[in-house]
């Protein structure tokens, strides 16, 4: 996969050098190129904003440097190879999730638009979106100072999908939110050596060798957290994802269907 940012502050990129995204660029699995945007200034002062049109706070990323970046991005493609998806990190765009996780991670080819300031001037969103697959895209429902930070975290999600970059390939298929599960859940607790830490055990059935009962116990664990920390996870579940024991462990937390089947909460003083 190649992916291309364009960006004021290449340095805020550095992260992507390190960990699995910089191991897989060192084996050639991940193409990354970072791009500084004020390369495509023309001014001494190297603008990239100036001030809206209307009135208002803050300032407005300028079109031309925007357009003649993606330009030459794009035109660094080689012949006949697929055109980029566009992604472009905004507090207006849809949410990102897993499943746009997985989706972006089959795509050979992705450019980022990190903006600054109150965003990048509409047209060049319409302008390549009549050519291109633009995807705005949320990390969440606050504002940050600048796309940098999002960049970074949907670079990561994707990458960890892309074939050998994780050192176990199912790595990712037990994760909270994994496409193919039988509901959203939360992943739950997990332990590790020694078993015994500040008078701290583990539990008794993750030393059991039973794999039936650690994989209800952390398919229990995984539903508790959710109902504790997302619930509206367990609210919006289509209720054929619930087995029977699902549904067992659901009412003792204080959680039963509805008319419409869908699981609510039922009882709200049930100890989790």
């Amino acid at each position: 996969m190649r992916i291309d940012v364009v960006t004021i502050f290449p340095e805020y990129l550095e992260p992507l050098s390190v960990s699995l995204v910089g191991k897989a660029r060192a084996r050639g699995q991940l193409d990354v190129r970072v791009h500084d945007l004020r390369e495509w200034t023309h001014d001494k002062h190297n603008t990239v904003d100036d001030t809206p049109y209307g009135g208002g706070p803050g300032m407005v990323m300028k079109p031309e440097p925007w357009g003649e970046a993606l330009d030459a991005v794009i035109e660094s493609g080689a012949q006949g190879e697929e055109l980029p998806v566009l992604v472009v990190p905004t507090p207006s765009g849809r949410p990102f999730t897993q499943e746009l996780a997985v989706e972006l991670s089959e795509k050979s080819w992705l450019v980022f638009t990190p903006a600054r300031y109150e965003g990048i001037d509409r047209r060049v969103i319409e302008e390549y979106g009549d050519r291109l697959d633009v995807r705005e895209v949320s990390i969440g429902d606050y504002v940050l100072a600048g796309g940098e930070a999002p960049v970074l975290v949907m670079v990561e999600a994707v990458a960890r999908l892309l074939p050998g970059v994780l050192g176990n390939a199912e790595s990712h298929r037990d994760d909270s939110f994994a496409p193919g599960a039988m509901a959203d859940l939360l992943e739950g607790p997990v332990y590790t050596k020694p078993p015994e830490w500040r008078d701290r055990g583990i539990p008794d059935v993750l030393l059991s060798g039973h794999h039936g009962k650690i994989a209800r116990w952390r398919r229990d664990e995984a539903i508790r957290r959710t109902v504790r920390n997302r619930p509206d996870l367990i609210e919006r579940a289509d209720p054929a994802a619930f087995d029977k024991k699902d549904r067992e462990i659901l009412s003792i937390l204080g959680w039963g269907p509805g008319p419409d089947g869908r699981f609510g909460r039922v009882a709200p003083d049930v100890e989790e």
